[in-house]
């Protein structure tokens, strides 16, 4: 795919995974019986969930997309259908994303994060600088990897600031047993979301699941969650990668330094629950023709058109959040209305 396309499709399509750092969505484990744990206090769940250190581990996560967006190119965590994930307990992982006929697969090997897709027969190589690399070593996937532990770590980082925390019983996932913990948002946060819930597992203090809920419904928008998950030791050979023969390889740069310019980095406005992520694309690729000439029709097949202060572009809406693809390359992102995303378009 050309890279301009798929920057913006994954701006189009993205909409409040990227800017809640959501990832992958998964369905969790079936409830069972809630099993019985000693109290804890929700600001000593909070602190455990954000210093505990991964273990070793293999897990398998099965995926339901929730948002009800068609299966977009370049962006496989919204047609995903179950992944594996591995992880050396020192740094290295790897997560084997199934889709409706390939599959996705991503490994991170000391200072190289592999990305393979089978369909395409396409692999891209990135070499990270070692304080990057070794940055999240016992604290689950780097960042750019998804697992239900990782995911629900950043976010819960992201908004227990602007939070009103709880614990709300306990859970069995995965056949592991768990807090629940309630994170919703305080009054002036202006969000489509009610509130998140995370599985907490009450030994390696790891989330297992989390489910995220908006407001006016009763069953999660997004849910992600191991329906499995082994600690231990894992074999070496899972965290090392040679493309298979045929294999169109190309070589990235990671997302920092001055060879990144042709991308800008994301810039947040505001912050918690309402924070709304704004990046630009090149204008020309929503104009495009040729191989670029259906990214329109993806943006008019997804959004609808909208007009302000800030010009003119696409809205996309879904249940947890909302993307606003300006026609001069503007790309606003959150977990909220419409509203806010266009008033820090006209704010920026």
């Amino acid at each position: 795919m050309n890279p301009k396309k798929r920057a913006v499709t994954a701006a189009v399509a993205g909409t409040a995974i990227g800017a809640a750092g959501l990832g992958i969505l998964a369905m969790p484990a079936g409830a069972g019986e809630a099993p019985d744990l000693p109290p804890i206090s929700p600001e000593a769940l909070v602190e455990s969930v954000l210093e505990a250190e991964a273990p070793a581990l293999a897990g398998t996560v099965a995926v339901d997309n929730a948002l009800g967006l068609p299966s977009v190119p370049g962006m496989p965590a919204l047609d995903t259908q179950s992944g594996r994930v591995y992880y050396d307990g020192e740094g290295d992982s790897r997560l084997a994303a199934q889709r409706e006929s390939s599959e996705l697969t991503v490994v991170k090997d000391g200072t190289t994060v592999w990305t393979y897709d089978s369909a395409e027969h396409t692999a891209s190589r990135i070499r990270i600088p070692d304080e990057a690399a070794t940055r999240h070593e016992g604290r689950g996937m780097p960042e750019g990897m998804t697992d239900p532990a990782s995911a629900a770590s950043r976010l819960v980082a992201h908004v227990r600031e602007s939070s009103t925390v709880a614990v709300d019983g306990t859970a069995s996932v995965a056949g592991r047993t768990a807090y629940e913990l309630v994170l919703t948002p305080k009054p002036d946060e202006r969000t489509l979301l009610r509130e998140v819930r995370v599985a907490v597992d009450s030994e390696t203090r790891l989330p297992l699941r989390m489910s995220v809920l908006t407001n006016g419904t009763t069953e999660p928008a997004l849910e992600i969650g191991f329906t499995e998950i082994e600690f231990g030791p894992q074999p070496a050979e899972l965290f090392t990668f040679t493309p298979p023969p045929g294999t169109e390889v190309t070589e990235q740069q990671p997302q920092r330094g001055p060879r990144m310019s042709e991308q800008p980095p994301v810039r947040a406005v505001g912050d918690g629950w309402d924070t709304v992520a704004i990046a630009r694309v090149p204008a020309e690729a929503l104009r495009g023709s040729g191989q670029d000439s259906d990214v329109r029709g993806l943006l008019e097949q997804l959004g609808r058109p909208v007009s302000g202060e800030f010009g003119s572009g696409h809205l996309v809406e879904t249940r947890v959040g909302s993307a606003l693809v300006t026609d001069d390359g503007r790309v606003a992102v959150g977990a909220v209305p419409e509203q806010v995303l266009t008033q820090a378009l006209e704010n920026r």
